[in-house]
């Protein structure tokens, strides 16, 4: 059985309470492990609200509580790991930076976190580690899954319900994704190690 059929079978096939309970529960799972495919259920979520009738907004509420419930898990690990700091009283320099960063620009990293495949759930981790208040994490992150779902459901009505062509849009999107992530990165690698060897 793939991953799609188990996953059908799991959300079920009412709009009923255990159907949104179920999929709040697989979006919480996405954050606290990232190798769960989340996206494949927001997916499905959509194609349900359109194929299937399901109440868009039972869905969408749905979503929107395992979200910002995964989203708390991790920001609540970067605390942890905060206090861990905090104790030892000192830290790499790269840690350092990326807090410092964090701090700056927090709002912004986590209002697009959601757009971020695979690595969603350390933007959170790095909020904790930042010190940001729970009550900035949790709308922000709500935003950020907000505009994700959205997203989805008007891509899912434009398609026509078709949960093959939604799914293959958003695994494009996921793949043009990571190798712009990617690109970046190793980009600012080599620009770092450039500067190093001119100086």
């Amino acid at each position: 059985m793939s991953i799609v059929e188990t996953l059908t079978t799991w959300v079920g096939h009412e709009d009923s309470l255990p159907g949104w309970l179920a999929l709040a529960g697989s979006a919480a799972i996405e954050y606290v492990f990232p190798p769960f495919p989340g996206d494949v259920v927001t997916v499905l979520a959509a194609s349900l609200v359109v194929a299937a009738s399901w109440s868009w907004w039972g869905v969408l509420s749905a979503l929107m509580l395992g979200s910002v419930i995964g989203a708390a898990l991790t920001f609540e690990l970067g605390v942890r790991w905060a206090r861990r700091r905090a104790a030892r009283g000192h830290d790499s320099v790269r840690l350092e930076r990326l807090v410092a960063g964090f701090r700056r620009h927090g709002a912004i990293y986590l209002v697009l976190n959601r757009f971020v495949p695979g690595v969603r759930s350390l933007f959170f981790v790095a909020a904790g580690l930042a010190g940001m208040s729970r009550r900035a994490v949790y709308l922000y992150g709500a935003v950020s899954a907000l505009l994700w779902n959205l997203l989805l459901f008007a891509a899912g009505a434009a398609l026509g319900a078709s949960y093959d062509r939604l799914e293959r849009l958003v695994r494009t999107y996921t793949t043009v994704a990571i190798v712009a992530l990617v690109a970046v990165v190793l980009g600012w690698a080599l620009a770092r190690w450039l500067r190093r060897g001119a100086a």
